[in-house]
């Protein structure tokens, strides 16, 4: 499967890898003194054991890219999982120089994510979706990625061009959203991305937590999950983690979540950000969570896709446009029924792009062999 999709994008991958890694080293992302690129090099060599022992399969996965692109497998690894990949940058204690004992305020990937239990839904079905907002250069690269491994469950996820998942659901009904944090705890460990993935390999919402909990995090991300328990019954948690403590939250009618952590013991484990990004943060949660609370028990796709495209009279809402001197923009957006299997996604800007529909196929190697 690397392989396959390495060949198929071969020079996006290049150029938006390239990208990534230049800005790992920049301070506009990582809150800290500027790193080389051999210090960014060199972290990232020391996450890649984590990966092997955390998802041999999916670096396998990176080493049939790689042949494919040409591209080593620590620079794969390091733009896959770049919004944690940052967070350790950003550590004082990780760039044992001098000059990086300071951490500087620094800017965070803005998403708007939602939960919506089946009794707060229209016709009872439950909901889960985001907006996906990135620095602008990386908006052509999103793509749905319609992933069948020879076992496992099928799974589609809402992703970028070389990045082996972000937001999906697989055949099983079991669903994974995300929000980036500021962490300050950063440390050589194992990246969203391939912790998604791994989730979405499970049957049941319980055993994707119990994923979670488990891995050797290296930043801090706020996942949403959605799905069947082992009863069939459909569960959602809302989970704050950083890269060495979390608080999960069973989520019974809605939840809304943007880029700050709303447990209070969570948020000491968050390192600073520049004003806009905190206003952008705070304006979001403050919009979504009244968009929901207004229409408990009347919820429906449509109303999901329009708090997606949602516009307050300022500039800062849900569906983020490039400010000057913060190039940050929602790149698509997704809402996923894990009841009927279906997704809804789109690239860009919700407001100016209409949503297309998707189906997760049913992949019969998942009935007859056990996932990874």
């Amino acid at each position: 499967m690397g392989y396959t999709h390495g060949k198929a994008f071969a020079k996006e991958i290049g150029d938006l890898t390239e990208e990534r890694l230049h800005l790992s080293c920049d301070p506009f992302w990582t809150g800290a003194q500027t790193a080389t690129l051999d210090e960014v090099l060199a972290i990232g060599r020391a996450c890649l054991r984590h990966h092997e022992a955390f998802a041999p399969e999916l670096m396998e996965e990176m080493r049939g890219m790689a042949d494919a692109t040409g591209i080593g497998v620590n620079e794969l690894v390091i733009m896959n999982g770049f919004t944690d990949f940052v967070d350790i940058i950003a550590n004082p204690a990780v760039l044992s120089h001098t000059r990086a004992k300071s951490v500087l305020p620094g800017d965070a990937i803005d998403c708007t994510a939602f939960l919506v239990a089946p009794a707060a839904s229209a016709y009872g079905h439950g909901y889960l979706g985001q907006t996906w907002d990135m620095h602008s250069t990386a908006t052509p690269y999103v793509l749905m990625l319609d992933v069948r491994p020879q076992t496992g469950p099928a799974l589609m996820t809402f992703t970028i061009t070389g990045c082996v998942a972000m937001i999906g659901m697989n055949e099983h009904g079991v669903a994974v959203g995300i929000n980036n944090l500021l962490g300050a705890e950063g440390r050589a460990g194992v990246h969203w991305v391939y912790v998604v993935r791994k989730m979405l390999a499970q049957r049941t919402v319980e055993e994707a937590l119990t994923v979670l909990q488990g891995a050797h995090l290296s930043g801090a991300h706020n996942y949403l999950l959605l799905g069947p328990d082992a009863n069939g019954a459909l569960r959602g948690y809302n989970v704050e983690h950083m890269a060495t403590r979390a608080h999960v939250i069973p989520v019974e009618s809605i939840y809304a979540h943007t880029n700050h952590c709303l447990i209070a013991e969570m948020v000491n484990g968050e390192r600073p950000r520049k004003s806009v990004s905190h206003a952008s943060t705070v304006a979001r949660q403050d919009q979504a969570s009244r968009f929901l609370e207004d229409q408990i028990g009347h919820i429906t796709v449509e109303m999901l896709m329009a708090l997606t495209r949602y516009h307050a009279d300022g500039e800062l809402s849900v569906c983020a446009h490039v400010q000057p001197g913060y190039d940050v923009e929602s790149s698509g957006a997704c809402v996923m029924s894990p009841t009927t299997r279906e997704l809804w996604a789109l690239w860009g800007n919700p407001c100016r792009h209409e949503y297309e529909a998707f189906s997760v196929a049913s992949n019969s190697a998942s009935n007859s062999a056990p996932t990874e």
